[in-house]
């Protein structure tokens, strides 16, 4: 179709006629068609009208970028390469075989171009469609792609006189024929003025004269927002006037002269929307975002109460219930008060604000899309476009059904999120901030009775205030319900396909949806009830292997790295060669309740979520605890309900006496045994004659290895029985009723951890010592007490930085570090890892992966227990707890 734009380009600048948008054909100088972001833009007109040849020269001067421009030929050309089969120049039977096979080149070009279209809709990106269009059935094709995917659809139709037409065919490479043109011109006269009725969003009619004075206007997309110093995003305030300005001004907003509220740091105020309604100052509220907006110091986005609120401000029949109702008794005081004609100037603001606002706004960095603002939910496709559909969406999110009461039952919308983009808003009231993969819920109920919060971004933090009074005064209150159903089972539908947690101490914690399954299986089957499982203990990981010859871990390794991480003080405890276990011990059975839901004297599990002792053991383990704390007056002394503690149980055989058994005693049996023989077998054959002394030494090396293998794990076993034998060092105090206790220094977790040991005689101290480590003779004189300990048979040492949850600058330290003995690696690595060649094999193992776990694990740690304590839902709970295991379905090297 350009064989003749040459010829006549200085035609198409003599016949020039213009026609204004949407059909109103009055004349102007300039034609501006105005271009969405994200649209459809659907070219109209005969064959040989000028489309190709003006799309060309837009895609020429650069208005236009070549791959939003789709054409027809082109596709033809892609699927059956050509454009164009003339079958009109064969015998009939020819011709009619041709011109099946040209049908069929059209008809598949046209479903991969529209499928084309439909890709670059859904991405919200602009695309041009070069084909004729002229009947209303090819249209609609195009109509329901942009419809689908939430684009506008514009046609722009060039007008052409028939016989410049005629002529511009007669004189192309591959004439369509008379006969075709004048068809064509005719179906376009039955068309052109019955387009809008077709419920595109936008049609213009173009002379030829048109095309040198038409204006291409791009417009931004209005919802896109730069991030700029960053955004404070306020969840449903519903008329808590008096916790918003307290909010507010915690956040760091003063009010100038004219009473708008800034910030000194240039950061921009943003509401979810539902600022008004059921609260007791919503006016007041309002006409505080009214003038925010105006003033362009904050942003709000539309919602289901503001959408209903400005639909009685028009005047339309809408019940005001669901406390609407006082928003109206407001407007009535302040008419009553300020006269009828200053109500009806508020109401035209209120109005005005409340249409402005959008479903949605979407907030970027360096032209990447971080965040996204919106009522009640959003679907990854709808983000940054504009429908009525998407509207609706976003004001009422997606519900599946009823309950037994009536009311709608939430959809988990949040699952499906995938884009990447954070996204936070309310409208369904929760006890706390809810962050699920990368969605983060921020309607917190002030108006019944909870919180108002802010979203922070890009810190990522929040900012709550509590509620003065629970003004809905509504028994059966989201947040009411949700209390009497906090211990119900989590949902895992938002989870199991991977999710994440955000931590206060590591940010942004994600778990893969592979993880989480098997995460899920531990706890379905093997693991304590989930509201007993408070806290999964963080692994430990070696920061490098040891730089001396004959050591695969040294003490050096770990006081560098805490040196690196700008710690002062270590703490070093002797370690115990035991179990881990977490030790929940409650003052009696009914302190539970609030914590678990039922009477319970306490749970010990294991690292992975275990019961660590048959029930009846644990019975009599935990009465024993508890009877011993309570007599020495521990829970008076301290004001607890309860005790949280990470131990060691001794002795090891405790719980691993099947892997003794079975592992190492009978390889250390067989080891014996068969290097005694082959030994035997070497003097013998000494003895004859025979050179064999280099095979003597090697093998009486191998000899003592098993040797020590031997002793290696027998030292750290003993006979039970019952509740003699066992013994229980307890090592961090990790919480109590009045709080989490992780923060503190770690010599007064020691400490708490002797005055445990003196109230109970099933508790042990922990030997520790301390060190600053710009004291090299106390660095030595640490290292010479490794070294004797480990040398007597003891497993070695945890190091520690002094305070048990540490920051370097605003990265976390690794709370604990284990540096394990030489004889004691032989139970880990084998009996035989000293020798050159397997030590230097060890001494390439990587470390990185099981750090970064380490440090995920901690900061889930953290936020675990913060949550048990403030008594939060159990699913809250869990999210933390899951993801831990999830952590260590990952594949770490467990020997590490």
């Amino acid at each position: 179709m350009t064989g003749y734009r040459d010829e006549h380009n200085q035609e198409l600048a003599n016949q020039q006629q213009g026609y204004k948008p949407d059909q109103r054909l009055q004349q102007e100088s300039l034609h501006t068609i105005t271009l969405p972001t994200g649209a459809i833009v659907l070219l109209m007109g005969p064959s040989g009208s000028g489309k190709t040849t003006w799309l060309e020269q837009l895609v020429e001067n650069g208005t236009l970028l070549s791959s939003e421009t789709v054409s027809s030929d082109r596709f033809r050309q892609l699927v059956g390469d050509t454009d164009h089969i003339d079958w009109r120049q064969h015998p009939r039977e020819e011709g009619d075989v041709l011109y099946q096979q040209y049908r069929l080149i059209s008809d598949r070009a046209f479903r991969v171009m529209e499928e084309t279209i439909a890709a670059r809709a859904r991405l919200n990106l602009l695309t041009w469609v070069d084909a004729t269009h002229l009947h209303p059935e090819d249209r609609a094709v195009y109509s329901q792609i942009a419809r689908r995917n939430h684009v506008p659809i514009i046609v722009i139709a060039l007008d052409v006189p028939e016989k410049v037409l005629l002529e511009r065919d007669r004189m192309r490479l591959h004439s369509r024929g008379r006969q075709r043109i004048k068809q064509h011109v005719g179906v376009f006269r039955q068309n052109i003025y019955k387009l809008k009725s077709e419920g595109f969003d936008d049609v213009h009619i173009l002379k030829p004269r048109d095309l040198e004075h038409v204006q291409l206007e791009r417009i931004a997309n209005p919802l896109l927002h730069p991030l700029g110093q960053g955004v404070d995003v306020i969840g449903d305030i519903h008329g808590c006037y008096e916790e918003m300005m307290q909010l507010i001004h915690k956040l760091g907003y003063v009010a100038d002269e004219q009473g708008i509220y800034r910030h000194s740091d240039g950061r921009m105020l943003v509401s979810v929307g539902d600022v008004m309604s059921r609260g007791p100052r919503s006016l007041e509220t309002m006409q505080f975002w009214h003038r925010q907006l105006t003033a362009g110091q904050a942003l709000m986005v539309d919602s289901n109460h503001g959408w209903k609120v400005v639909r009685y401000l028009e005047g339309r029949n809408v019940q005001m219930n669901h406390g609407d109702e006082q928003l109206v008794a407001e407007l009535e005081q302040y008419g009553a008060t300020h006269g009828q004609e200053a109500l009806q100037a508020l109401q035209d603001d209120l109005r005005t604000m409340l249409l402005a606002a959008p479903s949605h706004l979407v907030f970027t960095h360096n032209g990447v899309r971080r965040l996204v603002v919106t009522h009640a939910g959003i679907r990854d496709h709808y983000i940054g476009k504009q429908s009525k559909r998407i509207s609706d969406y976003c004001r009422y999110g997606e519900t599946d059904g009823q309950d037994d009461t009536g009311k709608p039952q939430r959809a988990d919308w949040f699952a499906n999120h995938e884009s990447g983009e954070w996204v936070v808003w309310g409208h369904d009231p929760r006890l706390r901030p809810t962050i699920v993969n990368r969605t983060v819920n921020i309607d917190q109920g002030a108006v019944f009775g909870g919180q108002l919060t802010a979203y922070r971004f890009p810190e990522q933090s929040f900012v709550s205030v509590d509620a003065l009074h629970d003004y809905a005064q509504d028994a059966d209150s989201p947040l009411e319900r949700q209390r009497k159903r906090r211990f119900a089972a989590p949902n895992l539908t938002p989870l199991i396909n991977g999710y994440s947690v955000m931590t206060d101490s590591y940010g942004e914690i994600g778990v893969r949806s592979e993880y989480v399954k098997a995460a899920v299986d531990t706890v379905s089957h093997y693991t304590v009830p989930l509201e007993e499982l408070v806290y999964v203990p963080p692994t430990m990981a070696p920061p490098a292997v040891s730089a001396l010859d004959d050591y695969l871990e040294h003490p050096a390794e770990a006081l560098a790295y805490y040196r690196s991480r700008n710690v002062a003080r270590i703490v070093a405890e002797k370690k115990h060669m035991g179990s881990r276990a977490i030790v929940l011990l409650f003052r009696d059975q009914q302190a539970a309740i609030p914590y678990i839901g039922r009477p319970l004297t306490g749970r010990i599990y294991t690292r992975t979520g275990r019961a660590f002792f048959q029930a009846q053991l644990e019975q009599e383990v935990l009465e024993k605890l508890r009877s011993d704390l309570k007599q020495a007056g521990y829970f008076e002394q301290y004001g607890t309900d309860f005790v949280l503690l990470d131990t060691e149980i001794v002795p090891w055989n405790l719980k691993a006496r099947e892997l003794i058994s079975s592992q190492y005693a009978h390889v250390a049996e067989a080891a014996l045994h068969d290097r005694h023989t082959i030994l035997d077998t070497l003097h013998t054959a000494q003895q004859q004659g025979r050179d064999v002394t280099e095979w003597i030494g090697e093998w009486t090396e191998r000899l003592d290895n098993a040797q020590r293998f031997a002793q290696a794990f027998q030292a750290y076993c003993w006979d039970t029985d019952g509740m003699d034998g066992i013994q229980i060092a307890p090592f961090h105090i990790l919480a109590h009723s009045t709080g989490s206790l992780m923060d503190r220094e770690h010599v007064w977790h020691m400490q708490h951890a002797e005055q445990l040991a003196q109230s109970s005689s099933m508790l042990i101290a922990t030997e520790y010592r301390v060190v600053e480590l710009d004291d090299e003779q106390a660095e030595q004189q640490l290292i010479q007490w490794w070294s004797d300990m480990t040398e007597q048979g003891h497993e070695g040492l945890v190091i520690k930085p002094e305070c048990m949850t540490t920051y370097d600058g605003d990265r976390l330290v690794q709370p604990a570090i284990k540096v394990r003995g030489r004889k004691y690696l032989h139970i880990i690595y084998g009996m035989d890892y000293l020798q050159p060649n397997n030590l230097k094999r060890l001494k390439e193992r990587k470390t990185r992966k099981k750090e970064r776990h380490a440090l995920m694990e901690f900061a889930l740690s953290l936020e675990s227990v913060e949550r048990f304590v403030r008594q939060e839902p159990l699913e809250r709970m869990h999210e933390c707890v899951l993801a831990a295991l999830s952590l260590e379905a990952d594949a770490v090297d467990p020997r590490l």
